[in-house]
């Protein structure tokens, strides 16, 4: 008799798929699987058969699936099979056999599952290989979602035999006598998983016997435990995610109160790339100067005065444009620049984005560029210079933003705007002034 009741009510419990759902089985031809395949016909479900063979065991892999291939015409069910040189792919990536094994089947039962109809892969995994999986995260370091072992669902990939243990499995397979085929290298230790199956677990088993039941009421509280800590995730980004054009703000000050600040931080910002070693100096700068920034591959992280910028980590350093006598218009960045030539001594007043220039002062070509640690200028209506970073810190300007404004560079060197704050006290136009140039900035959207 096989537990099919058990089969159903998991599936049913654990939303896993309905009934008419079209399932594709991933099938090595081991007992886990070929048992998946016999509870899911007695069940009536509309199912398929995938095999992969990885060319790594020779005669045996050919014979492997040979095998499923006649357990899918004794089924009557579609059957699906692709060869890898998993060898090949494993040196080209620069990965482990096992890893690379992983990848292939994976993308290929993905690729299957699109391309025939199917709704989910089933997989074969029990509770065992949860508790495999568990001691292999504390091994290697986990966090809490390394403690919850394998989900029963992780979008379409399905585990509809985690309601049963590998003995139960054994017993099933042996009372039914069913065929199956036995993966010779399950039996070899020089493999992570294959020591803790065969070495560890053996002898924690001698410590505690029901070690498969008090592992699954753990993961129970596990599980629990990290849908609390979801749902407070949740709390926080909607408490302290502030979206500002293109970037999200935080504040440092809701930042502090967090407890524990660790983990939390570290939950908030690891969809963005973050490790707990970038938290960890992140939380050491929190009470020093701001300034600082931190990266991942995809983001930046600004600690400015108040607030915590986090930002897309894709724009360009641009580089310095330069602007002849005939230039009308010149692009920068998310910024147009207008030039007009006027032979009255006009001057603008109250419009930060446009200034009127003396044009006898100017030697060109000039330039649009960044700014940079040394730069300096007069500004308007003082006799002494002052640095631009200075200047910046005074206008509360954020650290990431400081790259993007532009700066009209005289072909002498010496600053004469920083488009859309300050004019330089050197280029205003004065009673001596005969011509002007007027430069208007434009924010492209």
């Amino acid at each position: 008799m096989l537990p099919v009741k058990k089969f159903t009510d998991f599936i049913e419990q654990n939303h896993l798929f309905e009934y008419n759902s079209k399932v594709l089985a991933a099938v090595s031809g081991g007992m886990d699987s070929v048992l998946m395949v016999h509870l899911l016909k007695s069940a009536g479900f509309n199912f398929g058969i995938a095999h992969c063979n990885f060319q790594l065991r020779g005669d045996e892999s050919a014979a492997d699936e040979a095998f499923c291939k006649e357990l899918a015409k004794q089924a009557g069910v579609a059957f699906h099979t692709t060869t890898f040189d998993t060898r090949q792919y494993a040196a080209d990536k620069k990965i482990s056999i096992q890893m690379a094994a992983r990848d292939l089947r994976y993308q290929w039962f993905e690729q299957v599952r699109q391309s025939a109809g199917y709704t989910v892969i089933a997989l074969a995994h029990h509770q065992n290989d949860t508790i495999e999986t568990i001691l292999l995260n504390l091994t290697r370091g986990t966090g809490i979602a390394g403690l919850h072992g394998i989900l029963p669902k992780n979008g379409s990939l399905v585990r509809p035999l985690l309601f049963l243990k590998r003995e139960e499995i054994q017993s099933l397979i042996t009372a039914n006598n069913y065929n199956y085929v036995e993966d010779s290298s399950n039996i070899s230790v020089k493999y992570a998983r294959n020591k803790i199956r065969h070495e560890v677990i053996p002898k924690l088993k001698e410590l505690n016997p029901s070690l498969e039941n008090t592992f699954e009421n753990n993961l129970q509280h596990f599980r629990d435990m990290e849908v609390l800590l979801e749902l407070k995730l949740d709390e926080l980004k909607k408490a302290l995610f502030i979206n500002y054009n293109d970037e999200i703000h935080l504040s440092l000050a809701e930042i502090k109160k967090l407890n524990p600040k660790r983990l939390l931080l570290f939950k908030l910002l690891q969809e963005f790339g973050f490790n707990e070693t970038t938290v960890d100096d992140l939380i050491a700068s929190l009470d020093k100067h701001p300034g600082r920034v931190f990266e991942s591959a995809g983001f930046k992280l600004v600690l400015d005065r108040e607030q915590l910028i986090l930002i897309k980590n894709n724009v360009q350093q641009q580089q310095s444009v330069p602007i002849d006598s005939t230039t009308h218009a010149v692009h920068y960045g998310n910024y147009k620049l207008t030039l007009l030539h006027d032979d009255s001594p006009l001057i603008i007043k109250d419009n930060p984005l446009s200034v009127a220039v003396d044009a006898g002062l100017m030697v060109y070509p000039l330039s649009l560029r960044s700014w940079q640690q040394s730069d300096f200028f007069y500004p308007l209506g003082m006799k002494t210079r002052k640095k631009l970073s200075d200047f910046f810190i005074n206008q509360k300007i954020p650290l990431h933003l400081k790259n993007e404004i532009p700066l009209l560079i005289n072909g002498n060197g010496e600053l004469i705007w920083i488009c859309g704050y300050r004019l330089d006290e050197r280029y205003k136009v004065n009673k001596n002034t005969k011509k002007v140039i007027i430069f208007e900035l434009y924010k492209l959207a």
